[in-house]
């Protein structure tokens, strides 16, 4: 098991980055054996986007923040 890995869904919300997209649910980096399909959400659009699986949600935050 990878200890960089972290637990998939283990949040109920997620900041991420410009360097992040394309946005993904669950993220790379993340254990996908015990999650939900993978799902990609627009998140560009308005800045935020709710994942229709688990229910994240994700804000895009400016790389200079």
């Amino acid at each position: 098991m990878d200890q960089d890995l972290i637990p998939a869904n283990a949040q109920h919300r997620y900041e991420v980055r410009p360097q992040d997209l394309p946005l993904s649910c669950p993220m790379p980096g993340m254990y996908l054996w015990n999650s939900h399909p993978l799902v990609y959400l627009a998140v560009e659009d308005t800045g935020e986007a709710r994942c229709p699986y688990c229910g994240a949600d994700y804000v895009l935050r400016n790389s200079a923040e």
